[in-house]
């Protein structure tokens, strides 16, 4: 089959042609027919994020149909339209038993320790599969698995309560999710920050009230939109020190910053003005949970998390023009989430 890999960090992806995987016992390989391009694949591509071992095909995000089973995977059946919780997980560990899989000691995640979706087959663990609903495409299922679930979660660890107020610094494809659920999940006001018109023009369509950065302070025009109270939940998902210490800096008293976006550069804060003195905390937030997706997949269903604007591009499983994808997120550009069609 051809899959697009990752061969030398630094260097661009190159396409192979590599065996199709067989199920093992309570596996299943699911036809890739859909999967979306993350930031995250930069990261992997450039060598902030460790990967290995290579080559590697990346891809986290991905959505198909169930093409073989293994010994075992019960609940299936070979043509189910299924996405793919991207995280491998031992099942039994004590990070497992607690619903906190993420932490998994053998735990693998799909496109980054483990051949991903840049590929015409993947091979997961049957507990891995999500049924798809009928009413969600397949370029949205693919998405959703990475980042409208991130956000999902990151929201969750905010402690986010009905009736407080979000400011979501970054409005590409994890921000415009998390403007949707912070609404789905019960926010009051939800306030969108990003340097982009148009993404803005995105996010005030879901609901979001717009802050553009390039007009002034961020923090300040949040604080003039709150009557100088600050947000309760800030969520960066740029990956900036900058956006981070602004997302801080936004917090109303007991405010909860959540950092989602990587970065290598370390962040530095005032910790009795901007920490202390508000009893503020500042969160890490990595990955998702296999037990949020069906809320996830609910919300889509019943039209509480629409990603039909946020799909800006489908592209061909070919080196060249995801590479090129890869290139426009490296530099912050381009649209907002792009998707390959094996």
């Amino acid at each position: 089959m051809k899959a697009v890999r990752l061969t030398a960090i630094g260097s661009p992806l190159e396409e192979q042609e590599v065996p199709v995987p067989r199920p093992a016992p309570g596996e299943a390989l699911v036809r890739v027919r859909a999967a979306g391009i993350c930031h995250s694949d930069v990261h992997y591509r450039a060598g902030t994020s460790p990967v290995g071992p290579l080559p590697i095909t990346p891809g986290h995000e991905v959505a198909g149909e169930v093409a073989a089973l293994g010994a075992g995977a019960a609940g299936l059946r070979e043509g189910d339209r299924v996405c793919l919780h991207y995280l491998a997980t031992c099942g039994q560990c004590e990070y497992c038993l607690r619903g906190q899989e993420h932490f998994c000691r053998q735990g693998a995640m799909m496109g980054k320790h483990r051949d991903g979706g840049f590929a015409e087959y993947v091979l997961m663990p049957a507990r891995s599969l999500v049924p798809l609903p009928e009413e969600i495409g397949f370029d949205a299922g693919a998405v959703m698995m990475c980042s409208s679930a991130t956000s999902l979660h990151a929201l969750r660890v905010g402690r986010l309560q009905a009736g407080e107020t979000v400011a979501v610094f970054g409005a590409g494809g994890l921000g415009l999710s998390a403007v949707q659920l912070a609404g789905a999940l019960g926010a009051l006001d939800v306030y969108a920050i990003d340097i982009d018109g148009e993404r803005l023009l995105l996010a005030q369509g879901y609901g979001a009230t717009p802050v553009n950065a390039l007009g002034g302070d961020p923090v300040q025009a949040l604080r003039e939109l709150t009557s100088g109270r600050g947000v309760d939940v800030a969520l960066e998902v740029i990956g900036l020190p900058l956006t981070m210490r602004q997302a801080v800096r936004s917090l109303a008293p007991m405010g909860r910053a959540v950092l989602v976006g990587i970065t290598d550069r370390p962040l530095e804060l005032d910790s009795y003005r901007e920490l202390i003195g508000r009893e503020a905390a500042v969160m890490g937030s990595s990955d998702h949970l296999r037990s949020e997706l069906d809320l996830l997949l609910e919300f889509a269903r019943r039209g509480r998390l629409d990603l039909s604007a946020v799909i800006t591009e489908s592209v061909l499983l070919a080196a060249a023009p995801i590479n090129q994808a890869l290139n426009r997120l490296e530099q912050y550009g381009g649209g907002v989430r792009t998707v390959i069609h094996p």
